[in-house]
């Protein structure tokens, strides 16, 4: 196990970065065919091939013996959900989170989306304030800034818009292997150690529920659902820390189909 910063320049930040542009591809692919009716296994099904013929491999099959390509958490489940035959139905949320390993670097990144035209009103302010608390934590990545630093920030606007986070899992170092140091917890109060420097990459993913921020986890050894059976939401993005801020090497491009609200707006 990995449990100093490592810190990446050079070929090998070139090479995490075209993981990461794989990987927006694989869950654009995914967002695109969303629909009530299909089944979380049509999703695993598109994004094991989609993967393959990127050339890169699905970092999560076999993972610990992950049985599928891709972690679908749909509704009460908070991460790591195991594809099946069950139809997603109008107005249910889904999480797809995906993972990618190519020419020797991984790529992660997730997001949470509707499906159908009637998800009520809580989860789409669930689901907008992920988003948010996300992008403020990622607005505050720079070198100096402390890793527990983000807990703080995204706890403080998660709670003042009614909702918990998640402590149980954490956003994390990524590279050469899928999980690695630094730790970054979403909660405030922790202890995660380190200070922001050039060249640092890891991702950052916040979990945030309806209800309590307590997990349990399914006989499956995988699935985390909230323990009251409310919904959850999450969205990754993967960074890497420069002289000026951070650059988010999975961001969203012209082509990524849009979320709830931007579909909204326009």
């Amino acid at each position: 196990m990995q449990r100093s910063v490592p810190t990446w320049d050079g070929n090998a930040i070139e090479g995490i970065k075209e993981a990461c542009k794989i990987g927006r591809k694989v869950l654009d692919a995914a967002h695109a065919i969303i629909k009530p009716g299909i089944t979380t296994d049509e999703i695993d099904r598109l994004v094991h091939e989609v993967t393959l013929a990127h050339g890169a491999y699905p970092s999560p099959f076999n993972y610990f013996n992950f049985p599928k390509s891709v972690c679908t958490s749909v509704n009460e489940v908070i991460c790591h959900g195991i594809p099946d035959r069950r139809p997603l139905e109008d107005g249910d949320i889904v999480n797809v989170d995906i993972s990618v390993y190519y020419k020797g670097y991984h790529g992660d990144l997730n997001e949470t989306f509707i499906v159908g035209d009637n998800v009520d009103e809580t989860s789409k302010n669930l689901i907008k304030t992920t988003y948010d608390c996300l992008f403020a934590a990622i607005d505050a990545c720079k070198p100096g800034t402390r890793y527990r630093d983000l807990g703080e920030i995204i706890h403080k606007k998660a709670t003042t818009a009614g909702f918990s986070v998640v402590r149980t899992y954490c956003g994390h170092g990524i590279g050469e292997l899928f999980h690695c140091a630094p730790n970054v917890p979403h909660y405030s109060g922790n202890k995660a150690k380190g200070i922001m420097k050039v060249g640092d990459v890891f991702t950052v993913e916040p979990m945030i529920n309806q209800g309590t921020y307590k997990d349990k986890t399914w006989p499956d050894g995988w699935t985390s659902v909230t323990a009251d059976g409310k919904r959850s939401a999450q969205f990754e993005h993967q960074l890497l820390i420069t002289e000026t801020g951070c650059e988010i090497l999975t961001a969203r491009g012209e082509e990524s189909p849009p979320l709830w609200w931007e579909v909204e707006s326009e």
